[in-house]
């Protein structure tokens, strides 16, 4: 097998500013699970390094986010929280106004532009930066906890090398902004999976949103239901989102790791084991392209971390050498879970699983005759 070289993005700065204490979206994750692979040994050795971000620019942030949005980030910060600012969404319950906003945000999206550059230049095959994942923000718009869209501009940064770019998210939440950013291009393809936007925020990311013009077919959602388990939700990866990966035939891949998806998670509805995206990551790595990964929602602040964990210790390669990695709970300063990073395999309710199992089986038959001739798929 390959070595993998990988770059764990992160540096102090990202702990020392961030989120309010009582905000939902914990920026203080990151910094944890940097911790955590620090001292299982899986970072620092051989192939895998620590690699500081560099602060993105006036001018990189201006390449998606128009200039008077980040000057009403600014300017909100310093006090002057106008309701020109306040109809760009900043001032609310999800996006409020602290100190430090801009230059957390900053250096956060310019940790996925670094990453993207290592990718880039070879120095990385896999770049991690569990810090992003931002995917909701628009050019001129703070919604869902986000303020500035590093995934937006890690992928433009590769497309403007004329690289095409496969955006795969795995949050909970639809990437909207992400989406949009790309509707009408055909060298970046989104696909999502998520919670079906009729019982979860933002309310969209159905089926029928496929890109328009040239990128009419390269937009791919697939919505799950409520209660969506292990086993559903790896069925509509593997029969509806892989094959339209595996023929796009991306130069780069991006994924967005949000652990929202996962039981238990205060904000969201599906009832999936971190198995998935450790699954999902290996079915990707067969691919053998670079791959950028982000962090993204994850509210459950545990599993959160024990999720990006183990999704380091796989885009790495680590967990095919080793299957056995065990005492996930006591590394990771956690009582509550003495087991590996692996979440225990859950068993689905069987009064719920048949509808789940009925309604992504609609969605998935849908994509595959909507979307698949497009791409010469049958």
């Amino acid at each position: 097998m390959k070595e993998i070289k990988a770059a764990f993005i992160h540096s102090s700065e990202l702990d020392e500013v961030g989120y309010p204490i009582d905000s939902p979206f914990n920026t203080r994750r990151a910094g944890m699970v940097y911790k955590a692979v620090r001292s299982m040994g899986l970072l620092g050795g051989g192939l895998q390094r620590e690699v500081a971000p560099e602060r993105a620019t006036r001018a990189e942030l201006e390449r998606f986010h128009s200039a008077r949005y980040l000057d009403a980030i600014v300017q909100a910060e310093a006090g002057d929280l106008t309701p020109e600012a306040f109809s760009m969404g900043l001032g609310t319950p999800d996006c409020p106004v602290f100190l430090g906003m801009f230059e957390y945000a900053s250096l956060a999206a310019g940790a996925s532009i670094t990453g993207a550059r290592l990718l880039l230049s070879g120095e990385a095959d896999v770049a991690f930066n569990p810090s992003g994942g931002f995917h909701h923000a628009g050019p001129e718009k703070a919604s869902g906890f986000c303020y500035i869209n590093d995934l937006v501009l890690a992928a433009m940064e590769l497309a403007g090398m004329g690289k095409r770019v496969l955006y795969l998210d795995l949050d909970v939440h639809h990437c909207d902004g992400v989406q949009a950013a790309f509707y009408d291009r055909n060298d970046v393809m989104t696909v999502s999976l998520h919670e079906s936007g009729k019982t979860l925020f933002p309310g969209d990311g159905f089926v029928e949103e496929i890109g328009t013009g040239k990128g009419k077919g390269f937009s791919i959602n697939i919505p799950l239901p409520v209660g969506t388990y292990d086993a559903a939700y790896e069925r509509a990866f593997r029969e509806a989102a892989l094959p339209l990966i595996e023929k796009y035939d991306a130069d780069i891949i991006i994924m967005q790791l949000g652990m929202d998806a996962l039981s238990g998670d205060p904000l969201a509805h599906l009832n999936c084991t971190n198995n998935v995206h450790a699954d999902t990551i290996h079915s990707i790595m067969k691919l053998a392209k670079p791959i950028l990964a982000t962090g993204g929602g994850g509210y459950n602040v545990d599993k959160t971390v024990r999720g990006w964990t183990l999704s380091w210790y796989v885009l790495t390669g680590e967990e095919d050498q080793d299957l056995t990695l065990g005492l996930g709970g006591v590394m990771l300063e956690n009582i509550d879970w003495t087991g590996g990073l692996r979440d225990r395999a859950t068993v689905p309710d069987v009064a719920r699983s048949g509808q789940v199992d009925s309604e992504i089986a609609c969605v998935i038959e849908r994509i595959r005759s909507e979307l698949f001739p497009l791409h010469g798929l049958t």
